[in-house]
């Protein structure tokens, strides 16, 4: 597996980009945080377009920029394809027109068989005889994609590239960029502050905060740590977990889940069964039970688990963080005075109580 190691330190104003990281190239790799933290920054340098003094970028055993040996490969000689927020079409060209512009910029051997490969795996084939002007956002932004996909890149970069869309055209052109990274297996960076799109979408999540990369790992590891509330919002704090549709509840309205051997129930959700379905659980939507709760309460999702350790909160003084076993950790936030009266111990089996599971695209 390719590894890209990055190394760049550059002043903007007032804002400096400081970072140095070494990750596996594969999947979706998402950079994710507040606006202004950096994102667009570290995709630019990556790219070419931005120059960092102090820089060093080796994409397995190419070495793209290295300043101490006075190496810098401009960005029209990177294969990088970029795909950016404005889809930047050109308007006098057809869509098969622009594509063909994307396959000129690296003609490569069998050029035809890719172009009806993308323009496949993009649902482009009723599209190629329209204008930019008439197709919707959703449709210009696959147009782009596809576009980038022609020129064979090593890497594609996608800086927020659904901000532009409404939260029903997201939903609909995710599945494309899922399709997109299984059949041609382009390592992507994938910049968002949607968190959404990283559930949907993420293999590695790099969360960046004030210049700097805080943290790097799967969603699970990185949104399940507490002291990481302060660069992620206390709201996202929390647990990601990876369900499998059993069925549907006609009667309630329900969707029925599956993880590992415990069942949930979320509001009704337009799946099939075997479908995987990634959840969101807020820690402080976590109660906690010492005890099975004799009387029925409102709370569907009931699971048994197991006390791993409790620390004190980073962001609030009055709670403590509780990281509990249900064959996954599970974080709950709850208070100081709440910890006193369970008298919660290491190794004490008890009771998670799911106040609310929110699902991917409930997040914008």
């Amino acid at each position: 597996m390719n590894l890209l190691s990055a190394k760049f330190k550059l002043a903007l104003g007032e804002f400096t980009l400081k970072v140095e990281i070494e990750i596996p190239v594969h999947g979706f790799t998402v950079l994710f945080g507040p606006s202004g933290s950096g994102k667009t920054s570290f995709l630019r340098c990556i790219s070419g377009l931005e120059r960092a003094p102090e820089g060093f970028l080796q994409i397995g055993d190419e070495t793209w920029q290295d300043e101490r040996k006075g190496i810098f490969i401009p960005a029209n000689e990177r294969k990088i394809g970029y795909v950016f927020q404005e889809m930047r079409l050109f308007p006098h060209l057809n869509v098969e027109g622009n594509l063909r512009y994307g396959l000129k910029r690296h003609t490569p051997q069998n050029g035809n068989f890719l172009f009806s490969q993308i323009v496949e795996i993009m649902g482009l084939e009723t599209f190629l005889s329209r204008y930019p002007r008439n197709l919707s956002g959703g449709e210009k932004q696959r147009v782009a994609l596809a576009r980038a996909l022609l020129t064979r890149p090593r890497l594609l970069l996608m800086d927020e590239p659904l901000a532009a869309l409404d939260t029903k055209r997201k939903q609909e052109i995710l599945p494309y960029f899922q399709r997109m990274q299984s059949e041609l297996n382009i390592p992507i960076f994938y910049v968002t502050h949607s968190l959404n799109e990283v559930l949907q979408l993420v293999d590695t999540m790099l969360l960046m905060d004030q210049g700097k990369i805080v943290a790097a790992g799967t969603v699970e590891d990185v949104l399940s740590h507490p002291d990481l509330g302060r660069h992620l919002g206390h709201t996202l704090v929390g647990t990601v977990l990876d369900t499998t549709v059993v069925r549907q509840d006609k009667e309630f309205q329900l969707t029925v889940l599956k993880f590992n051997a415990h069942t949930l129930y979320v509001p009704r959700r337009d799946v099939s069964p075997g479908d995987r379905l990634r959840i969101h659980i807020r820690a402080e939507d976590v109660t906690l039970a010492v005890a099975p709760i004799e009387n029925q309460t409102s709370v569907l999702n009931v699971l048994p688990a197991q006390v791993i350790e409790t620390r004190p909160s980073v962001e609030d003084e009055c709670k403590v963080d509780v990281k509990l076993d249900i064959g996954c950790p599970l974080l709950a936030s709850i208070t100081r005075k709440s910890l006193f009266h369970l008298n919660l111990q290491s190794g004490q089996n008890i009771y998670a109580h799911i106040k609310a599971i929110r699902m991917a695209h409930e997040f914008d």
